[in-house]
């Protein structure tokens, strides 16, 4: 949350759901470089990197920053929902 720059993945996700006018809710989780757990993170996606996206629905949407800011701003993000979109 206090890393705002462009490269900054979980900025970089932020960045381009503000820009999108999407509403969302930020979860902080432990931080690799204090050696804190990402506990939730492994548990929810497989891995520990972040940023995800929680659905209402409980699904988690995860990519590459880039990739996940692109589908941001080109308005499919509902299309990484699992089943019918909303």
């Amino acid at each position: 949350m206090w890393v705002k720059f462009g490269l900054h993945p979980c900025w970089r996700v932020q960045k381009a759901l503000n820009e999108s006018g999407i509403e969302y809710e930020l979860v902080k989780e432990g931080s690799a470089f204090k050696g804190s757990s990402r506990e939730t993170t492994r548990e929810r996606t497989g891995q520990e990197k972040f940023p995800w996206i929680e659905f209402e629905d409980g699904s988690v949407y995860r990519e590459e920053s880039a990739d996940m800011a692109e589908t941001i701003r080109a308005g499919r993000l509902d299309e990484k929902r699992p089943g019918p979109p909303a």
